[in-house]
């Protein structure tokens, strides 16, 4: 493979490309484990710059939301998009679509037999970070010229060398968390963030069930100042006696503008050993 991927191929909500120069500087750092196992895989990101950096080592990507799929409509994504495109011609960058060309959108969209690559189309229609997984969550959309100007580059080689599973995380962890080289890559859904596009709904419980895969193994844990979960575990670590997953791991911070009137902070923990207290 001579391509080296710093963002994931399509748009994937909560891809890590922000911080793909971060993770590939701490993974270049140490001696490439035996084994790197992605259990949330989401767009392949992490599990591909791993083999990337490391190509000797094992990298088994958790495909739970099926991007390949994403992937390999592509071809179609692309004339798709094609016919989208003359209809918003004249329509300036980012401008929001009056609701007859929206209509023509819609309906060029249900024309479409098969899949549909939803979360790309509608990157392209609606408002930045906004997205839709169904013709009628659409239609209930504001439209905005944000298609591209070209086609989506073929990313056949993306998942190339990486071993593909599909299977809930918990499962998956149980198989190779007795693995003595085993690194997890731990990239959850943020929690008090929006997770329109990822397939299962998230509670509160399940953000910190994560957190028991982190215990006395060696990882990357992604998550955002927004979900306060750093300092839920430092708390109950100072006042319970509990067990803090992120004991002795380290930080890496950086701030991720939404607009110009937001933004948050995304932090990346790691840990190469497997101390716990």
């Amino acid at each position: 493979m001579t391509k080296m991927y710093t963002t994931a191929p399509l748009p994937f909500q909560g891809q890590k490309q922000n911080f793909i120069k971060q993770f590939k500087e701490e993974l270049s750092k140490q001696r490439a484990p035996a084994l790197y196992v992605d259990l949330f895989g989401g767009s392949g990101l992490l599990s591909r710059t791993a083999k990337d950096i490391h190509p000797e080592a094992t990298v088994v990507y958790n495909d739970y939301d099926n991007f390949r799929e994403r992937l390999q409509a592509i071809p179609k994504t692309n004339e798709l998009l094609a016919d989208i495109r003359v209809l918003v011609e004249g329509i300036a960058n980012k401008s929001r679509i009056d609701n007859d060309i929206k209509t023509q959108i819609i309906d060029r969209i249900a024309q479409e037999k098969g899949y549909i690559d939803y979360i790309t189309i509608s990157s392209n229609v609606l408002f930045s970070q906004n997205y839709a997984n169904s013709i009628e969550a659409l239609k209930k959309e504001s439209f905005y010229n944000r298609v591209r100007k070209s086609d989506i580059t073929l990313a056949d080689d993306y998942l190339d060398g990486l071993e593909i599973v599909s299977i809930d995380y918990k499962q998956l962890f149980e198989m190779y968390k007795n693995h003595e080289h085993v690194v997890f890559l731990v990239d959850p859904p943020y929690l008090s963030t929006d997770c329109t596009t990822y397939k299962n709904y998230w509670r509160l419980k399940d953000y910190l069930d994560v957190l028991r895969v982190l215990i006395g193994q060696k990882y990357f844990y992604f998550t955002s100042n927004k979900s306060s979960i750093v300092e839920l575990c430092e708390w109950i670590e100072t006042n319970t006696g509990g067990v803090n997953p992120f004991y002795e791991a380290t930080i890496v911070e950086r701030k991720t503008n939404i607009n110009h009137q937001s933004s948050y902070t995304d932090i990346m923990l790691f840990k190469w050993t497997t101390t716990t207290t």
